[in-house]
This record gives structure tokens, C-alpha cells and sequence, in this order.
């Protein structure tokens, strides 16, 4: 659960900072997004076999991450603490209270922006064949779109926070309570840039900052 909640971490991270590439313009946005698909590791393997292989290693990662989720749950209810004391003693934060159902939504608005921007079949406002660039202007150009995204990345950002603190505890940094309070700081700081990191484009594109 931790690994793979880490290298999903991680995944977050390079993500946001594609994104942020659409500040650059649309040739430096549209590159990337060819580069993804073909040259990273060229020639080391075959032009186009990196971006499945990376798909395939986070496919790996995320049903591990279900099914280590589902195994905790299970245990969970099999230890069935009865009174409200021990109940808060297994989750004291309301993140922590909704890790199992926000993980579940998590995925559910996940399958929804694969299918917009990658398979491109859930396009709301940008044609099917748009360059990367078009395409992001386009569908972010949605007031209600940005608000979806916007409130999808809370339930993101919650899951992350609880998920990096729990992490690196059950890898044993939970040493101290000087190691609680910076863990539970460096928990924050990265749900805090996650969140500004991925919405900061969007709201840029709503507002005209960034535009075809």
C-alpha cells in the first residue's frame, strides 16, 4: 500500500509539471505530449514502447493499490472495534475517515479524464482530432468543467495528504514526534503544490490567460 501509493505519488508530481508546460505555448505543450508518446528511451527500445510500458507499470501500481486497500478494509472490519474511542483511534482525521469511499471516487473521475484526454471519448468542448494543446484550451475553456476538476482535485489532494503522512509511517519515518510533525508538514506541502500545480492551468485557460 505504501509503495504504491508513493510511485502514484510520484506519477502526480511529473504529471502536474507536464501541465504546467502550457504556459509555454503550444509548440512546447505539443512536443511534450509527442515526446511522451515516442522518444523518451529511444533507442534504447522502439519508438512508442515507453508511454505502455509506463502505462503498464502504473496499471501494475494502482490495482496493487486497490487490492492492498481492499485486504486493509477487510482486516479492518474482521478487528470490528466497537466503541466510538476505538473507532477514532483508527482515524483521527477526516481525511484518514474517508481514504476507502475517496479512493473509490478517485477512480471513478479518473476512468471519466482518461477517457476525455487521452482515448478522447468523453470530449466535452474540443474536436476529437485538436492537437494536445487545442484540446486542453478547449475542454478547460468549460466553466463547469474547471469547477469538476476543481473539486475533484480536493478529494485528490485529501487522499494524498493522509496517503503521504501513512506512507512514509509504515516505512518507519514515524520515529518521533519531531518526525510526526515533519512528516505531517511535508504531507501538506505536497497536496497544497499538487493542488495549485494541477488548477493553476486550468483556471488560466478559463480566464483567457492561456489561449489557442
Amino acid at each position: 500500500m505504501a509503495v504504491t501509493g508513493l510511485i502514484l505519488i510520484g506519477f502526480l508530481l511529473m504529471h502536474m509539471y507536464g501541465n504546467l508546460k502550457m504556459f509555454m505555448g503550444a509548440d512546447a505543450f505539443d512536443h511534450y505530449a509527442e515526446w511522451l508518446k515516442g522518444d523518451i528511451l529511444y533507442p534504447i527500445v522502439p519508438k512508442g514502447w515507453f508511454i505502455w510500458i509506463f502505462r503498464m507499470v502504473m496499471l501494475a501500481a494502482i490495482v496493487l493499490h486497490i487490492y492492498s486497500a481492499a485486504s486493509l478494509w477487510k482486516r479492518a472490519l474482521a478487528a470490528n472495534p466497537s466503541t466510538y474511542e476505538a473507532k477514532r483511534k483508527l482515524a483521527q482525521t477526516y481525511s484518514a475517515r474517508t481514504m476507502r469511499w475517496g479512493g473509490i471516487i478517485l477512480g471513478g473521475v479518473l476512468i471519466f479524464h482518461l477517457l476525455q484526454f487521452t482515448v478522447r471519448a468523453t470530449l466535452v468542448n474540443a474536436p476529437a482530432d485538436a492537437t494536445p494543446y487545442d484540446m486542453v484550451v478547449g475542454e478547460f475553456s468549460v466553466w463547469w468543467l474547471v469547477v469538476v476538476y476543481a473539486v475533484w482535485m480536493v478529494a485528490v489532494c485529501m487522499h494524498v495528504r493522509h496517503g503521504f503522512w501513512s506512507a512514509f509511517a509504515t516505512l518507519g519515518a514515524n520515529t518521533s514526534a519531531t518526525a510526526r510533525t515533519v512528516l505531517n508538514g511535508c504531507a501538506w506541502a505536497v497536496a497544497l503544490i499538487l493542488y495549485i500545480g494541477f488548477m493553476i492551468m486550468p483556471v488560466a485557460v478559463l480566464f483567457g490567460w492561456i489561449q489557442a
